[in-house]
């Protein structure tokens, strides 16, 4: 269109922001100007460019908000308006086949025949061309061939050999003068090869076959058989006694093996035209083959032995070793599977005594939660005399270029996140890569000079590797895209949208999915948006997330809500020394941390230290804060700019005033902190069971009853060991299978009181005789007795009438169908009635975002605010500051504590609960009293705003009713209706 000299309006998405950024600045480059002026981008934490730019690089995420933005009737409006200015767009990379991808290509497809003006293009190197075609109606594929260089291939058996050999240099010229670059022959390659072969056989006229075998290309090229008669240039060459010639074709790897049409192979041809010396080179060779097929098979052997299902650091250390001392040049890019075997990789090089000086190598870590600016160091050059070696998860595979890589070692293990519907749980785990994921990652090392990819795997299992990875449509939750495809299309069903997929997930991963967006009010029961699902759907964080931000909000406890919504979508921020001495201090400093907020928290440890990280950046104290607590700064600058992003959608979405400091009062109340911790890992509970015997390891009993053991970089690992016969209750973030089993890394201890205010369902029913008179809300004894769901049914059993007819009876809570409790008839009662008013709360600020709550439901949040604060832990006594972090000064960490410069932390203090509650054993009492300074808040001046903001949420003078709480009770995820147990859907 350009040509015509019309106006062009293009759009290119990339799975990956560095992948769009780099690509931007490198056209903008070529095109002699700045980016942001014809050539921008776009990503969720920047962008450069706007309506003027005619081509914008995005991510697919932000081309899927464009398609799908906040609103409904703002969604077609806008989207009409957009599309109907693109003339085209270009996905690239469709051969990662990432949900966002998969599910734009569906939208994309129902759209196009609306608009026929926009043009479609789908690129990739490695994409399976014919299926895309035909789900897009048998469209044209174009075969762009692309400016390459050979690159030589290494297989395990071959690297073993490699650094088995130290004295003899495997980068001589004549290895590095053989390539492995595998390229289709077109049609006139084969029929030139075709006549140069029967003229050779024929005539005796060898050159012009020669010349073609000679060329720098593919290995296809001399191991092609003729059309007709099925003879090889080996066996032309073999046959007329061409021994130089012969020997020349065996060490560019021809295969000896191949049979003609008629059944004889290149041994045989010269055997029978009697030439003696060319027969005995190829025989010698065969020997030789298979001598050293032995030898690599008996490495091989040996190796897998003892290394089988991981990435061998040892072996990668090695290797490096021994390219850097085989050549002086060139840059090295190691294809990792994710951030764990990078941290490692990049500790066992900062202790070799090789790699240790800074000004012979520069040691690059490249991973999506590294900052841009971290990620953008992989493009500079280094000094002469330094050597750069990139340490990178698959971010690297496509879409960039870096144009000093030479080497590439492919460690063949890719970190894939999979998900069992049946279960309804989630894993991380390595798994093998594909045949297109290693041919992308063997084409980093030929992008702008010859190369070398070492593969650190064997070639029988390079020729077993799947063509693709499975879609990860159909290995991942999809809540997400549920939610989208109903944002999409309002009056479709979400299965029915979904099966249009090229392919389509599994039915019961997507009921689950439904199950979850029903269960925090998302979706009605006949599937269909409701007001406060629209108005999850304005914010681009998962909808669990954005439902926990709104009831973080009223509950006054926003600031740390920001950091645990968008912590998931960075790496850990503590480092992870190798020394065990610093291993430990750094175990410390975290404790230190998460006792700030209660302890015994992985989660609450990166609120604490994003928390102190801001105050100490405040001071000028940064580097020694990082130092002292083994923080990463990147990863904190960049947790600030995604906190600053989603603040700045809340504010625009109206959830919150650009005023925020009356949404946070309670930032610093620990029992407050896990009620919004659980309201966002919900429903991911279980139970903290304690070792069976000494030696073992504590479990975690989950829904499923499947038993998960805790990581050892647990803040509760080694709490665990010392339970006895409580079963605290932890929620946790996800499950991870690796090689040494299933377990769980990030993980809190909470009481019971915030999951009944958040579960989805509740029975309540009356207590054993035993249990009588015990009350209040306590944990059981084993935690996962049996004593079923339908409780009202049971014939031994009063009616549900009966049960709750007393404030002082006791009775059963049943929680989910699992979790068992003991509390008084008025406890739960009141349980009940705040959850009515939670639900209401929550439906008030969606319709009125700008509005105050009303004075009935502000002191009902205020109430519940006073409940949750003084819940505190259950299971697991606090240690205090000083015991944990024995390796640490608890003193220290004063300075960095916000709104503070010396002594001890200071909590909100908050008003007298409005409700009565009962009392608790002495024993529980002297616990609570020894947690008082940590759990318990203290009152801060307020400015007049702030006051004025209280004034509104005091409650009403009078008691509040609680009267009918069994006949129309609400919870924050939806209508219970009658009964106080809401049945599952179907």
């Amino acid at each position: 269109m350009w040509g015509k000299g019309e106006a062009c309006k293009i759009v290119c998405t990339h799975p990956r922001q560095i992948s769009a950024m780099s690509v931007a600045e490198r056209i903008s480059y070529e095109r002699g100007e700045n980016v942001g002026s014809d050539i921008g981008y776009k990503t969720w934490l920047d962008s450069h460019g706007g309506r003027h730019s005619s081509v914008i690089l995005c991510t697919t995420r932000s081309l899927l908000r464009v398609l799908i933005p906040e609103g409904l009737e703002a969604s077609e409006k806008r989207r009409k308006k957009v599309l109907s200015n693109l003339t085209h767009i270009i996905v690239d990379e469709v051969h990662e086949r990432d949900c966002c991808t998969d599910f734009i290509l569906t939208i994309l497809r129902s759209l196009l025949p609306s608009y026929p003006h926009l043009r479609l293009i789908l690129m990739s190197a490695t994409i399976s061309a014919k299926r895309f075609s035909r789900y897009f109606g048998v469209c044209p594929i174009i075969d762009v061939p692309g400016i390459t260089f050979p690159v030589k291939n290494f297989y395990l058996e071959d690297v073993l050999s490699i650094v088995k050999s130290q004295k003899e240099n495997h980068l001589d010229d004549k290895i590095m003068g053989v390539s492995d670059e595998v390229r289709e022959l077109t049609e006139e390659d084969k029929l030139a090869l075709d006549e140069a072969i029967h003229t050779a056989w024929l005539n005796d006229e060898f050159d012009p076959l020669l010349e073609l075998v000679a060329k720098p290309g593919s290995s296809q090229i001399f191991n092609y058989q003729h059309s007709v008669t099925g003879l090889t240039p080996l066996m032309v060459l073999a046959g007329k006694g061409r021994v130089s010639d012969v020997c020349m074709l065996l060490s560019f790897g021809a295969i000896c093996e191949l049979r003609a049409k008629d059944g004889t192979t290149a041994l045989e041809l010269a055997e029978r035209g009697d030439q003696k010396e060319t027969a005995k080179a190829i025989r010698e060779h065969l020997e030789s083959s298979i001598s050293n097929s032995k030898e690599e098979q008996r490495l091989i052997d040996t190796y897998l032995e003892k290394n089988s299902n991981s990435v061998d650091i040892t072996l990668l250390e090695q290797l490096l070793e021994k390219i850097c001392r085989d050549s002086k040049e060139g840059a090295i890019l190691v294809c990792l599977p994710g951030w764990n075997e990078i941290c490692k990789t990049l500790d066992r090089l900062s202790d070799n005594p090789l790699f240790k000086d800074a000004s012979n190598f520069l040691i690059i870590p490249v991973h999506s939660t590294l900052p841009y600016k971290m990620q953008k160091k992989v493009f500079s050059q280094p000094p002469p005399g330094c050597r750069k070696i990139i340490l990178s998860s698959n971010i690297a595979e496509t879409a960039i270029t870096i144009d000093d890589v030479v080497y590439v070692i492919d460690s063949g293990w890719n970190e894939e996140k999979s998900y069992d519907p049946y279960n309804n749980v989630s894993t991380f785990q390595l798994s093998l890569i594909s045949k297109a994921c290693a041919k992308q990652r063997e084409g980093r090392a030929g992008r702008c000079q010859p190369g070398i990819c070492y593969h650190l795997y064997s070639k029988s299992r390079a020729s077993s590797l799947p063509d693709f990875q499975v879609p990860e449509i159909k290995r991942m939750p999809l809540e997400e895209l549920c939610f989208q495809a109903k944002l999409l299309a309002p009056n479709r069903g979400i299965e029915r949208f979904l099966r249009k997929t090229l392919d389509p997930p599994v039915l019961d991963t997507i009921g689950n999915a439904i199950l979850v967006l029903q269960d925090i009010g998302a979706l009605s029961q006949d599937e269909r948006l409701t007001e406060l699902g629209e108005k999850l759907g304005s914010l681009p964080v998962h909808p669990v997330t954005s439902k926990m931000l709104i009831f973080a909000i009223l509950m006054n406890c926003l600031d740390p809500a920001l950091t645990l919504a968008c912590v998931s979508d960075c790496k850990d921020p503590f480092t992870h020394p190798t020394l065990p001495s610093a291993r430990r201090i750094a175990d410390a400093a975290k404790a230190e941390l998460a006792s700030l907020y209660g302890g015994h928290s992985d989660q609450l440890a990166v609120v604490a230290a994003f928390d102190c990280w801001k105050n100490a950046e405040e001071r000028g104290q940064e580097s020694l804060f990082c130092s002292k607590y083994y923080i990463s700064r990147s990863t904190m600058s960049k947790l600030s700019c995604m906190r600053k992003q989603l603040k700045m959608e809340l504010v625009q979405n109206g959830f919150m005033p650009k005023d925020s400091s009356t949404c946070s009062l309670n930032a610093r109340d620990p029992g407050v902190l896990h009620a919004v911790l659980v309201a966002g890992l919900y429903p991911m509970v279980g139970r903290l069971r304690p070792p069976l015997m000494k030696g073992r390891r504590a479990v975690v009993v989950t829904r499923s009853r499947g038993k998960v053991l805790l990581h050892r970089q647990s803040l509760n690992f080694e709490p665990s060991l010392k339970l006895t016969d409580r079963h605290p209750l932890i929620v946790f973030d996800k499950i991870t299978r690796g090689d040494r089993g299933t377990d769980i890394r990030k993980c809190t201890v909470v009481g019971p009181v915030p999951l009944l205010i958040v579960a989805k369902e509740i029975a309540v029913g009356p207590a054993k005789e035993k249990d009588n008179g015990k009350g209040g809300i306590e944990n059981d004894h084993d935690g996962i007795d049996e004593i079923g769901v339908d409780v009202e049914n049971k014939s031994n059993q009063q009616p549900e009438e009966m049960v709750m007819s007393s404030p002082d009876n006791s009775v059963t809570v049943v929680v989910d169908g699992w979790l068992h409790f003991l509390s008084k008839a008025l406890d739960i009662a009141q349980l009940y009635c705040l959850r009515d008013r939670l639900s209401s709360a929550i439906l008030f600020k969606v319709k009125h975002p700008n509005e105050a709550l009303p004075p009935v439901l502000g002191a009902s949040m205020q109430a519940l605010a006073s409940i949750l604060s003084y819940d505190g832990l259950s299971g697991i006594s606090l240690e205090s500051a000083a015991t944990s972090t024995s390796m640490v000064n608890p003193t220290d960490i004063s300075r960095f504590l916000p709104g503070r410069s010396t002594g001890t932390h200071k909590m909100s203090r908050r008003e007298p609960k409005r409700f009565k509650r009962r009392k608790r054993p002495q024993k529980q009492d002297a616990t609570r009293q020894q947690r008082a300074p940590e759990c318990n808040t203290h009152k801060q001046s307020k400015s007049p705003k702030e006051q004025k903001a209280a004034k509104q949420q005091n409650p009403p003078s009078g008691d509040l009713s609680l009267n009918g709480y069994g006949s129309s009770v609400y919870g924050p995820y939806g209508t219970r209706g009658t009964s106080l147990k809401r049945p599952r859907g179907n």
